[in-house]
């Protein structure tokens, strides 16, 4: 009997945060040999095709043959350290960049995601894996191994990117295969009620000087991937543009629609490939983003009220639903707003703006220590009115914020259940007159990493809590620093 895949992961395209199991079998050998080791060769690329190049191979494991004979692997907690959050811009091959205020990504003028002109591939977002698998025994207890096969029996190519999966999150089993359908939380973009990849509200609320991306699948088609990106219509499984429509406060258009084409000379692709890094793109569309690029927008942004998002295939046919963004102005009692954005259950990010009542204070633990209060080392003995007495030594200092959010609905407060369980947050400030960074620089200045320190999040209703509000507790991650004595 041939070594054969019993089970494996059932949509090519899958969330690394999840169980990644393959289960493989060869009875004869099993049965009749000694020493019986089932070994798997992971192999990792950014794209489709390459997966037996040495450089590609990531592990070696070997597993016994379990109580019915087979052997189990699992995969996720490798895969898992190959994947991480895009934190900044992105030089996808000389090909493709994303812009700051028209400015290229490079290593000299770095950028953070949140803050791109107009789209972005992704980096390390997303990957592909294939699994090489083989078998070794000994003919006698004490002989020599022997590996069976001259080549690998390789498994499918799989997609995996920077998500995670709730123990609640349904699961199907179709021959012993489990997977999550993307389909079934509409995170493949293919009609017109489909998701970014977040569970935000498609209702969002933003000042004239936030920042923030919506990220989405892209480039995916049933034969590789498992999902289609698209309508059926589409000549190309891709996401070709993002519509932007802007209204006044009585529902009457501004301007005409502004449209995010997806080309590598706004930072996105618009061909047939096989990379993972247009598997997954970020495109700028609050209101700070669209500044300087879009002549419509620049026009009538005093007079936008609100404007709406929705992404098209190159059919011109809609695979999004309608994202809407309410321009908020600054709170009337002076209170400083503070926008958030955290790592989502996608690998991406999300936003959001708490412009009610926040404080800021800070926590301060000091070491000190007693001064003498001369002169000791000198011709004479002389009196320092400086000097003596207690002094303090270092102080360590931390900055702690607290935010609360206006009257909320319900899907905003379920919504806040991802800002909770987030291993990423971070304040991120506003444009301002001074974001020039060819001259003043842009080093710390958007993105303040900060720890969420609430710990308690209870999901209010309307029914039990009448209106909603929160409160959220926030410890920047850095100490204030302080002069050494």
């Amino acid at each position: 009997m041939a070594l054969t895949i019993e089970q494996q992961p059932l949509y090519n395209t899958l969330p690394v945060g999840q169980d990644i199991m393959f289960t493989i079998s060869e009875n004869v050998i099993v049965a009749s040999k000694y020493n019986v080791k089932f070994v798997a060769y992971v192999y990792i690329d950014d794209g489709v095709g390459g997966f037996t190049i040495p450089a590609n191979l990531v592990a070696t494991l070997k597993v016994t043959p379990n109580n019915r004979g087979v052997g189990m692997f699992s995969l996720n907690s490798i895969l898992e350290s190959y994947v991480e959050p895009q934190q900044e811009g992105v030089d996808f091959g000389g090909f493709s960049y994303s812009q700051f205020q028209g400015v290229n990504y490079s290593l000299d003028n770095p950028h953070p995601i949140h803050i791109i002109d107009k789209l972005a591939c992704n980096k390390k977002v997303a990957k592909y894996f294939q699994i090489g698998f083989n078998i070794e025994y000994t003919d006698t207890l004490n002989d020599t191994i022997v590996n069976t096969m001259t080549s690998n029996l390789n498994s499918e190519q799989y997609l995996f990117f920077n998500g995670v999966l709730d123990e609640d999150d349904v699961l199907k089993l179709q021959n012993n295969n489990y997977g999550y359908n993307l389909n079934l939380k509409k995170l493949v973009m293919n009609s017109n009620q489909c998701n970014f990849l977040t569970n935000a509200p498609a209702t969002q609320y933003a000042r004239l000087t936030d920042y923030g991306t919506f990220s989405f699948l892209n480039f995916l088609n049933v034969g590789t991937n498992g999902f289609q990106v698209g309508t059926d219509d589409a000549t190309i499984n891709m996401v070709q543009y993002l519509q932007i429509n802007l209204f006044d406060s009585s529902g009457s258009a501004l301007g005409s629609a502004i449209q995010i084409m997806s080309t590598g000379s706004n930072g996105g692709w618009n061909a047939n490939n096989n990379s993972a890094h247009t598997r997954i793109m970020f495109a700028g569309v609050f209101p700070a983003n669209l500044d300087g690029w879009s002549t419509d927008w620049d026009t009538h942004k005093a007079n936008v009220s609100y404007y709406t998002v929705q992404a098209f295939d190159d059919q011109d046919e809609a695979i999004s639903q309608t994202y809407t963004i309410n321009i908020i102005g600054n709170p009337c009692k002076g209170y400083e707003a503070i926008r958030l954005t955290w790592l989502n259950q996608y690998g991406t990010w999300d936003y959001y703006t708490f412009n009610k009542k926040s404080v800021k204070s800070l926590q301060t633990k000091r070491t000190s220590y007693t001064q003498q209060s001369g002169t000791w080392n000198d011709l004479t003995y002389r009196i320092n009115g400086y000097k003596g007495g207690k002094k303090n030594f270092r102080v360590n200092s931390k900055q702690l914020i607290t935010v609360n959010t206006d009257f909320i609905n319900e899907s905003e407060a379920v919504w806040f259940e991802n800002l909770i369980n987030s291993t990423e947050v971070y304040m991120l400030n506003g444009y301002d007159t001074y974001s020039n960074i060819a001259n003043y620089g842009m080093t710390n200045k958007f993105v303040t990493p900060v720890t969420l320190t609430t710990s308690n999040y209870i999901t209010k209703t309307k029914a039990n809590d009448k209106l909603i509000q929160y409160t959220f507790n926030l410890e920047k991650t850095f100490n204030k620093r302080t002069q050494t004595v």
